[in-house]
């Protein structure tokens, strides 16, 4: 079987990363079980610490700076991966300076 197109299955989500994390979105997909997502820094500049979980509370928690070992994940500015989570993921994010609008959509594929 050959590689599949990133297919979305899902509505794209977004929040405005900053200093503070925002509440955490769901990223909701249609397909049971979908666990993949690209996800887009828009900054040119700006690194944001994804904060990600099966709740908005445990997303929110792990939205952290990284300083030595924390549980974010690093999207380095312009990132525009497609990354796997748990499915129906909650997203948040933070930045060491400045805001950054990041998007979310569900999908299969790559």
């Amino acid at each position: 079987m050959g590689i599949q197109a990133f297919t979305k299955t899902g509505n794209t989500v977004t929040f405005l990363a900053a200093t503070a994390a925002p509440t955490a979105v769901q990223a909701v997909s249609t397909t049971l079980g979908g666990n993949q997502y690209r996800i887009i820094n828009a900054s040119s500049s700006t690194t944001v610490f994804l904060g990600y979980g099966t709740t908005a509370a445990e997303a929110n928690a792990a939205a952290v700076v990284v300083t030595s070992s924390q549980a974010s994940f690093p999207l380095l500015p312009g990132t525009d991966e497609i990354l796997s989570f748990v499915p129906n993921a909650f997203f948040t994010g933070i930045t060491s300076s400045g805001n950054v609008t990041v998007y979310i959509t569900p999908g299969d594929g790559l």
